[in-house]
This record gives C-alpha cells, structure tokens and sequence, in this order.
C-alpha cells in the first residue's frame, strides 16, 4: 500500500521504456533505473498500464492471455543466470545480433520481433535450467519449486493453457477439440503428462520474470509503483478457458450509445455471469486483486462502472446491462469495490465517462478515489462551460491532465476552440502565472505548458499522475481507441532511461517537476 499523503508521479507504460541494454521493448529491470530519475524529479510514484501476457498478435495490454501472468517479453535478459551462463549476447547467432541491433534502435516496439527473439533466447536459457539445475536438484531448483508452490492458486492452471495454445499453434481455445476445450479430466491429465517440459518452461517463464519483478521492486525504493486492472481479461484466455461457466460466451461486453459515440462500444469480449461468480464467493475477482496487490504498491480500476452494471450485447442485436435493476447493481458494485480494497493495495477507480450517481455515492461512501481529468473538470451547467478549479477538486482524488487513451495535452490545447482555452487561462493560477501575458494561444508555449502542469499539481487531490507526454510536452500517443495499426501501444522515449539524469530536456522538466512538487507539498 503506499504511504498517505499527497504525492505525485508520472504515467508511463512499462514497454515504453528504454535502456542501454534493452531487447528493443522496456523492461523489468529498468524500472530501478527510471526510478531514480523520478527520485530527483521529487516524484514519488510511476503508474504502468496492464503487465499481463498478450497473445502473439495482439499489443494491447488490455487484451491479455491471462488476468495474473506477467508478460515474458518484459524479462531482462541481461543477467539472467542461466541466460549468460550460455554465452549470453554474444552467444548469439548472426542473424539474431542484428535483429537486435534494430529493435534497440526503432523509435516503436516491434512486438513480433521482440518475442521472436526473446522466445529463441528464454528456451536456451530453460533448457540449461532444466538439464543441470533440475535435474542436479540445486539450490535454484529448491527456490523454483518453491515459487510453483507459492503461486499454485493461479499458476497451475495458467501454465497448462499456454502449454496446450502452444501445442495448437497459439489458437484460441474455442478451436481446439472438444476434450481440450470442454476441460475433461481424462484429457487434462494426459496433456499435463505430454507436455511436461513445456509447462516447466511456461512454469519458468513467471519464475524469473518474478524474482525480477521483486528485485525492482526494491531497486525502486520509495517510488511507487502503480498497476492497472483490466476491467476484462480477452475471451482466449487462461481465466475463461478455466472458469467457463462465470462468464457468458454468447455476448459481447461493450458500452452503451452515449455523447461520445453514437452507437456505442462493442469490445468483443465475454460478459461476467455476475449470479454465478456470487454463488462462487468471487473468488475470481478476489484472486485478481490479490495477485494485483501482491506486485503493485496500488493500480487503477479499470471502466469502474462495468463492475455496478455491465452493459452486453447478444448476436440478435439484443441489449442490456446485467445485473438489470439499480439496487442489485448498487449492491454488485459495493461488494466488488470492497474486494478490491480487502487486497490492501491503494486503488482508485477509473470513473470517466458516463458514471450513474449511485456509483459515485458509492465510492464516496467506501472512501474510494476517483479520477479528475483537468480538461474534462467543467461546470457544465453553467455558461460558458468554466472550468472547475483544481483546488476544488476532492482530496480524495488523482488528478491528471489526460489518460492513455487521450490525446496529449498539447494536441488537445491546439484543437480546442478558442473560448476552451480562454476558459482554461481565467483559472485563478493560470491566470497568475501567465501574468499580463495570460493569452489563450493555440501553441503551447513553456510558460502555459508549466501553468498546466501546476495547476493540476496544485490541486487539492491527494494523488497527481500526469502522462509522461504531457510533462515533456511532446504530442506523441499511446493510443488512439478503435484503431488497430502497427503504431498503437508501440510508442517508446527517445532516451534511455540512463541518459535521462544528463540529456537536457529531462534535466529540465525535472527540475520543474520537483519545484512543483516542493511547492505544493508532494
């Protein structure tokens, strides 16, 4: 759990990362690396996107293959034991040496590569663990087991299904024969037999990528590291595969129509069977928050207002949200909020969009943390539209300029009418920084981008996270919702997260990160 208290930190996602020795994706090492820019940035928290394993295709963390494994393409393979043991990088085939010179050097992760490479190094690494560390029966094999042990509650069931997608060439399991697919026993058994070695790997895989993970952990020191749960875990996943009777296959999960799209969202995803998964205790969701609890100092819940009501849309076009009435939907979403906060992470609840009143009481009521995005804070009943100042924000609260989703704060400054920007510049500290030159320019220049920046630190909310697009300034996006492109969730920074303490732009911006930090307390 993190301390109380007002604190501030950045939004960046994991795979954005870059460092020196990188496989051409961010990973789990660099968080310590990035941690100690943050240190003198005076920022006390990083929030990363969903670390889930994605399936071969996909590159949104929102689509995962598993609601609890951590993605392998994040393992650090530089140290890795059994990795340099074989020669490490220069081990390495020709082919594989330049490919990698590319992907260290791409301005955007090339997923496919990334795990074409990662994947040929990690079964070498395996296959040395599994000849001399298992079968000499070591140290390391003692500390391996141990942690299949630990984790059996998740892992066992986790490990079969990458073992068996692996086995029908990464298709979904809706594909595969009925026996597989319909989880006989008979045949689980004979496929936990067959595919022994293959489930060591899988097994494996999340070993390290925990010892990694706790390593940075530490390495972090006193930054935070915040998470992000997934409203939903994708229909071809390990979670659904293995609880197929909790979640309906014959509807789709979405929104509904609303002022930001006429005939609303369709995420294609399975719809939780909220009554069975109550028959069930949660345990579920319960397992989910404990597993996001056990990584993160904190995380995010993701679309809060899908755990009061869920809206579905079924093949005919029928529609609805399930449960169907308003006091069962009130009494759903309390209990799942009180599930989430029994893992003793903090957590704040992603209420964007349209939010009932009862869901807002609710969290009011449990103490729980909303979101307060500065462009869309607005007295919406009043003329003029004026923005809500910050410092009327709730102290229960994160307050930030944009999300993942958003446009960059300065893209959307440029494209705002005029009379938006006019609006955001009477703001009583905006206006106070900009002084006499307190003009609604559509170019952000650098004394409005740091009015921006101050007014959302200065707010009255607890928490501060900002997109590292906006406290740079750049209009580069992490994602662009319903686009499917190569350029989507691909984004990484320009440096290295060992060039940032002298590459100038980042010496600057955290300088003025920590004198906004100093100045309001965080």
């Amino acid at each position: 759990m993190m301390s109380p208290g007002r604190c501030a930190g950045l939004m960046l996602p994991l795979f954005s990362l870059r460092s020196q020795a990188d496989w051409g994706i961010g990973e789990i090492d660099d968080l310590g690396r990035l941690a100690r820019w943050l240190e003198g940035a005076g920022q006390r928290v990083v929030q990363l996107l969903p670390i889930n394993e994605l399936p071969a295709h996909e590159t949104s963390p929102y689509s995962a293959l598993s609601g609890m494994a951590i993605d392998p393409a994040f393992i650090s393979l530089p140290g890795l034991r059994d990795f340099e043991l074989l020669g490490g990088e220069g081990a390495l085939e020709r082919r594989w040496t330049e490919s990698l010179a590319v992907l260290r050097a791409s301005p955007r992760v090339d997923y496919r590569a990334v795990r074409a490479i990662k994947e040929h190094a990690l079964r070498r690494a395996f296959a040395r663990f599994d000849d001399i560390e298992m079968r000499g029966d070591t140290a390391r094999a003692a500390a391996f087991r141990a942690f299949v042990a630990r984790e059996r509650w998740w892992i066992d069931a986790y490990a079969l299904f990458r073992a068996l997608h692996h086995e029908h060439g990464e298709r979904p399991w809706t594909e595969w024969p009925a026996p597989l697919r319909d989880r006989e026993p008979e045949a689980l058994e004979a496929a936990r037999v067959r595919l022994g070695a293959e489930i060591r790997y899988r097994l494996y895989l999340q070993w390290i990528a925990d010892q990694q993970w706790r390593a940075a952990r530490d390495a972090a020191g006193d930054v935070a590291i915040f998470g992000d749960l997934p409203f939903m875990v994708a229909l071809d996943s390990a979670d659904v595969w293995a609880r197929q009777g909790e979640f309906r296959l014959d509807a789709s999960l979405g929104v509904p129509p609303d002022a930001f799209s006429a005939t609303g969202q369709d995420w294609n995803m399975p719809v939780y069977r909220w009554d069975v998964m109550e028959r069930d205790r949660f345990e579920w969701l319960t397992s989910r928050a404990r597993r996001n609890a056990d990584l993160f100092d904190g995380y995010r819940v993701d679309h809060l207002v899908g755990f009061f009501r869920t809206f579905f849309r079924e093949p005919d076009g029928a529609s609805g949200f399930t449960p169907a009435e308003e006091h069962e939907q009130v009494a759903l979403g309390e209990h799942v909020l009180r599930v989430f906060l029994a893992s003793g992470a903090t957590i704040v609840a992603e209420d964007l969009g349209v939010v009932p009143d009862f869901v807002r009481s609710a969290m009011t009521r449990l103490g729980v943390p909303g979101c307060k995005v500065f462009r869309w804070e607005r007295h919406w009943d009043q003329p003029g539209h004026p923005f809500v100042d910050p410092a009327e924000y709730p102290v229960r609260s994160m307050a930030t300029t944009g999300t993942h989703d958003t446009e960059p704060l300065v893209t959307w400054w440029r494209d705002a009418p005029a009379e938006e920007r006019a609006a955001a510049v009477a703001l009583p500290l905006v206006k106070a920084r900009l002084g006499k030159d307190a003009a609604a320019s559509p170019v952000v220049t650098g004394a409005i981008h740091a009015a921006l920046l101050e007014a959302v630190y200065a707010s009255r909310s607890e928490l501060v996270i900002v997109p590292v697009q906006d406290v740079f300034g750049w209009a580069d996006r992490i994602n662009t919702p319903a686009v499917v492109d190569d350029v989507n969730w691909t984004w990484r920074l320009p440096w290295t997260v060992e060039q940032m303490s002298r590459e100038p732009v980042a010496v600057e911006v955290a300088s003025l990160l920590r004198d906004l930090a100093t100045r309001h307390g965080r």
